[in-house]
C-alpha cells in the first residue's frame, strides 16, 4: 500500500529495479488484475512494471465519487506515486511540474522517465499526465481512451449497466476485483460519465503538449467509441522529429482488446516500446518542425502496427 493524498492505493511492482519503467493504468471498472496477461510479457522484456489500483478500486481505499472527466485527483495520485518510486519531484517546484534541477539549458530533461500504458479511463489519465508533465514521459500507449463524449459512448454505458444488473457473470467478475466496493465502483463510474456537463468536455487542445512517441490503439469493434475518436487523438498529438505518433486500429477487437487478444496487443506494444527506447535524448532536444501527417493510420490486417 502507498499512502497518497489521504488515502491508500494498492501498488504492485514487477521486474528488475534497473529496467525502464512502465506504469499500467487500468480501465474504468478495472484493477491491476486487468493487466495479468501484460505484466509477465513486459517483465520478460526487461521492464520494471508498476501497476496500481486507482483510488476507489480493487485493493485501494473506498472512494465517495470519481472526478471524471477531469481525473484531477487521479492525476495528483499518479504524480505522487511516480515521485515515490522514481525519486522525482513532479509538481514540487513549478506550475508545469518541472523540477528546478531540470529547468536549465544544460540539463532540460530528467533522467527518470516513465512509459505509460493506459486503457479506457486509464488512457485518458495517461494523456492528461503526458500533456501536463511531458518531460517525464518517454513513451505513451493508450487503448480506447476518451478525449470527448461522442454519441456512441452513452449507449455503451447503458449496455454496461444492463450487464451489471442482469448478467451474474459480469457482476460476479467485478466482485472478484473489487469485493465489498463493487457497487460503489460501478455507481461512481456510471454516475461520473452520466453528468450532463460532460458534453462540453474536450481535451484535444491539451494534447499538443505531448512530446513523446505515442501509440494510439483502438479496436474497430469498440462498443463505446468510433474509430474517428482514436484518429482524433492521434491527430492532436504532434509528431516531433523521430517521435512519431502511430495509430493502430485493430480488426475484430472491441473495447477490451488487451484482455480479448493479449498476444496481439502485447506484441504490438512491446515493438513500439523497443522502438521508443532506441530513440536518444538528442533527438528530443533538437526536434524537427511539428508535423501532422495526413494519414498515420497503421495496418491492422495482421493484428500488428506497422514498424
Amino acid at each position: 500500500m502507498l499512502f497518497v493524498n489521504n488515502h491508500n492505493v494498492y501498488v504492485e511492482t514487477h521486474g528488475p529495479d534497473n529496467g525502464p519503467v512502465v506504469i499500467l493504468l487500468h480501465h474504468g471498472l478495472g484493477s491491476t488484475r486487468a493487466w495479468r496477461a501484460q505484466i509477465p510479457a513486459l517483465v520478460s522484456a526487461g521492464y520494471r512494471v508498476i501497476a496500481y489500483d486507482r483510488w476507489g478500486y480493487g485493493g485501494s481505499d473506498p472512494r465517495p465519487a470519481l472526478d471524471v472527466p477531469s481525473f484531477a485527483i487521479d492525476l495528483a495520485d499518479l504524480c505522487l506515486l511516480i515521485n515515490h518510486y522514481l525519486d522525482t519531484q513532479i509538481g514540487a517546484d513549478s506550475k508545469d511540474g518541472t523540477n528546478k534541477s531540470y529547468a536549465d539549458k544544460e540539463n532540460p530533461y530528467p533522467t527518470q522517465t516513465v512509459n505509460l500504458i493506459g486503457h479506457s479511463d486509464g488512457g485518458t489519465l495517461a494523456l492528461y499526465f503526458a500533456s501536463k508533465y511531458p518531460k517525464y514521459v518517454s513513451g505513451l500507449v493508450t487503448v480506447a481512451a476518451h478525449i470527448y463524449v461522442e454519441p456512441k459512448m452513452l449507449p455503451g454505458i447503458e449496455g454496461v449497466q444492463l450487464a451489471f444488473e442482469h448478467d451474474p457473470r459480469f457482476s460476479e467478475g467485478l466482485r472478484r476485483l473489487h469485493g465489498q466496493k463493487t457497487e460503489s465502483v460501478f455507481n461512481n463510474w456510471y454516475t461520473g460519465w452520466h453528468k450532463t456537463e460532460n458534453i462540453f468536455w474536450d481535451m484535444r487542445p491539451l494534447l499538443g503538449n505531448i512530446k513523446c512517441p505515442a501509440l494510439i490503439v483502438q479496436g474497430l469493434e469498440d462498443e463505446h467509441a468510433t474509430p474517428q475518436h482514436a484518429r482524433d487523438i492521434a491527430a492532436a498529438i504532434p509528431s516531433l522529429g523521430t517521435n512519431q505518433t502511430k495509430l493502430w486500429l485493430v480488426e475484430g477487437a472491441g473495447h477490451m482488446f488487451p484482455q480479448e487478444m493479449p498476444e496481439v496487443f502485447n506484441h504490438g506494444v512491446l515493438s513500439f516500446l523497443q522502438d521508443s527506447f532506441n530513440r536518444s535524448l538528442a533527438d528530443i532536444e533538437h526536434p524537427a518542425d511539428i508535423e501532422h501527417p495526413a494519414d498515420i493510420e497503421q495496418s491492422a490486417d495482421k493484428g500488428h502496427p506497422a514498424p
